[in-house]
């Protein structure tokens, strides 16, 4: 499919999803209360590395923009 073009260029706003993202330290004994409240808020995990200490990791999350 080819995107559409304007003088200024091509024209993604139409097409394309534009995404927000936070990281979110989680502790090990609340993850999934702090993963669930939020995935409330409309956010979707990404994936989860370890924090900068053994107890601690930290989640990467993205939403759609409105």
């Amino acid at each position: 499919m080819a995107v559409p073009r304007t003088e200024a260029g091509p024209v993604y706003s139409a097409i394309m999803k534009r995404y927000e993202y936070a990281t979110v330290p989680l502790l090990t004994h609340a993850t999934k209360q702090i993963l669930d409240n939020w995935g409330q808020d409309g956010w979707e995990l990404v994936t989860v590395i370890p924090g900068p200490n053994p107890e601690q990791l930290v989640a990467y999350m993205k939403r759609e923009k409105a």
